[in-house]
């Protein structure tokens, strides 16, 4: 069973960065597409960034600039960035991983942007 579990997130004022962790185990971590993903409150889940398995990365519109993808194929993480933070986004950031058609999510953690 693929495990999936995400760290860092939490309280934070408006402009301010937040570095979100998710951890990979029991999967073949360097073939792997990963990606994390937010929900707000009322709102549908939606792509923040995506990184491929040779590090080809993409971006929500909303964030370009200001959100920073990474991953460490050796450590089996996946590293959400966030910087310049609104109150736009706050919300449930969900770690998701994607291989051979099958998609896999963390439990999400919350990230509040108030001040």
């Amino acid at each position: 069973q693929v495990q999936l579990v995400e760290s860092g997130g939490g309280l934070v004022q408006p402009g301010g960065s937040v570095r979100l962790s998710c951890a990979a185990s029991r999967i073949i971590f360097n073939i792997v597409r990963m990606a994390w993903y937010r929900q707000a409150p009322g709102k549908q889940r939606e792509l923040v960034a995506g990184i491929t398995s040779v590090g080809y990365t993409s971006y929500a519109d909303s964030v370009k600039g200001r959100f920073t993808i990474s991953r460490d194929n050796a450590k089996k993480t996946v590293v959400l960035q966030m910087n310049s933070l609104k109150p736009e986004d706050t919300a449930v950031y969900y770690c998701q991983a994607a291989v051979n058609g099958y998609e896999y999510w963390g439990p999400g953690t919350q990230v509040t942007v108030s001040s």
